[in-house]
């Protein structure tokens, strides 16, 4: 039961975390300090999964709802009015299938509405909404004995966001060989994970992390004096980022998490209509902590 459970739930998440994600609910905040700055981002996210077994043998109906608030805390002097890049929100709806196609592989399709913006105007406008789509195939053994646990995960995911007209491929690979190791290899995230007892582990990671917001009320957000006006409509952040998560089991399900690390990859822009950079607001590396808990089957 666990694993057909355990198989429906991976298509809950947006992007290439959907890739991975085994959680049923989760409720988590994060500080990202801004190295040679006083900006800040502090993010609180919450989500919740219910998958529904339908009548045909193998087969999930999975609706997912999640919302995030971002306090971006933009206190370094610019040439623009920063005070409406304070707080970002975003809701997002899913809606997942999948079914057994043989012993061997099952499939799964997702679908997702995201509403992400900074809600300057009060109200929901068109830029606001982003469109998700994915599908993936999935092989997996497990064993209670944890001797040769794997799972494989081949897909296609689109989203409105990325500025790519096609879907892009998602490929992940777990594995637990015994009782104290296993690993992943993925997108978003990679890690080594040992597990002390049935209560303690500790992994190192590489993973990506980020967000894309609207930016209802358009501005100028380039430097005085520049010769063309280039107007700022959206916000994103992407962040490489590497360090060590401990976590412990409170209940079978229920557990406790903290990451700590440092980034690799910082990008914080400004971006126009058509999602090009017109403004790098950091670049610049910098430490980074999250911590939660999460309602996990896996």
């Amino acid at each position: 039961m666990y694993k057909f459970i355990l198989i429906s739930v991976i298509f809950l998440s947006g992007m290439g975390a959907m890739a991975q994600n085994t959680d049923l609910a989760r409720l988590e905040y994060t500080y990202f300090p801004q190295k040679n700055s006083d900006n800040s981002f502090r993010r609180f996210r919450t989500s919740l999964a219910f998958p529904i077994r339908l009548k045909k043998e193998g087969s999930y109906l999975v609706p997912g709802i999640e919302y995030r608030n971002v306090h971006f805390k933009y206190i370094d002097s610019e040439d623009f009015n920063t005070k409406e890049l304070d707080r970002f929100q975003s809701f997002t709806a899913t809606l997942g299938y999948t079914f057994k196609i043989n012993e061997d592989w099952r499939f799964g399709t997702q679908g997702g509405l995201k509403v992400a913006s900074n809600f300057s105007r009060n109200k929901i406008l068109n830029d606001d909404l982003i469109y998700t789509g994915s599908l993936f195939f999935i092989k997996m053994r497990e064993d209670e004995n944890f001797e040769d646990n794997w799972r494989l995960i081949l897909g296609l995911q689109y989203s409105t966001t990325t500025g790519f007209p096609f879907p892009l491929p998602i490929v992940n690979y777990y594995r637990r060989w015994d009782e104290k190791w296993s690993f992943m290899v993925g997108t978003p995230k990679s890690n080594l994970k040992y597990y002390f007892n049935d209560k303690h582990s500790l992994e190192t990671f590489v993973t990506l992390d980020g967000f894309f917001a609207n930016v209802q009320r358009n501005f100028d957000a380039t430097p005085s004096g520049s010769v063309t006006d280039e107007l700022a409509e959206s916000i994103s952040m992407t962040v490489l980022l590497s360090g060590l998560e401990y976590q412990y089991k409170i209940t079978e399900h229920l557990r406790f998490y903290i990451y700590t690390g440092h980034t690799l990859l910082n990008d914080i822009r400004l971006r126009d209509a058509d999602k090009n950079d017109i403004y790098t607001i950091n670049k610049t590396n910098t430490y980074y902590a999250r911590s939660g808990l999460k309602f996990s089957i896996f």
